[in-house]
């Protein structure tokens, strides 16, 4: 049986839906589709409004009482399933096809240098610890759904439980070396992949220690 809770999201999910297709719609036109009270339609439909997934218009009629009638907002978009990753795959393996894969990795080295080049500044005069945890908030603003923490040994591991890439970086395994790659630039240490969702991972782990430093320069210091 359909809990409260549920049939209110369901309710929600719904309009959205017939908005995104038929709409604008009235809060009458609502629900007549819905087969629903017209007082549970607006309660939906206001808090949509104030959440900023939905906006209304006044639309004059010849005769008769202005309509108000609602449609989504452009932020409502980001509720609804997309296929970025088709996209971007199709694209990868025709650039694959015509040019070559080289073609291909030289497009994720181009991205992973445009990284580097955003993302280095905020790594300056920090220590390793600061930067783990700053490359953990740029992972988590981007969707990655990262984590760090510190091992009893010292070094620090980092989590990510979300990659927005996926579907590409399971074909094209050079997206997963270029973002190992940008890591180690960015935190000046050794950076380790031991989990890749790629591979059927339940994450992407990787392990950070700081670089051992070169025996002659030690011994000329």
């Amino acid at each position: 049986m359909m809990k409260k809770g549920q049939e209110s999201g369901s309710t929600r999910r719904m309009i959205m839906t017939l908005l995104k297709m038929k709409g604008p719609l009235t809060i009458g036109a609502l629900a007549e589709e819905l087969g629903i009270t017209e007082m549970g339609v607006r309660r939906h439909v206001l808090q949509l409004e104030q959440e900023s997934l939905a906006k209304t218009k006044v639309v004059r009629q010849a005769m008769g009482r202005p309509l108000h009638v609602y449609s989504l907002t452009d932020r409502a978009e980001d509720h609804f399933p997309k296929s970025y990753h088709n996209l971007a795959l199709e694209l990868l393996r025709e650039l694959d096809h015509g040019s070559g894969l080289e073609a291909v990795n030289v497009l994720f080295e181009g991205r992973r240098k445009r990284m580097l080049a955003q993302y280095a500044p905020m790594m300056e005069h920090r220590n390793l610890e600061e930067r783990v945890a700053e490359l953990s908030s740029i992972q988590n603003s981007g969707g990655y759904m990262a984590e760090w923490s510190q091992e009893e040994d010292g070094s620090y591991m980092l989590r990510e439980y979300n990659c927005p890439i996926r579907q590409v970086a399971s074909q094209y395994r050079k997206a997963c070396q270029c973002e190992q790659h940008l890591f180690e630039e960015l935190l000046d240490a050794r950076v380790t992949r031991t989990e890749c969702m790629a591979e059927g991972g339940q994450c992407c782990r990787y392990a950070i220690t700081p670089r051992r430093k070169d025996k002659t320069s030690e011994m000329n210091l």
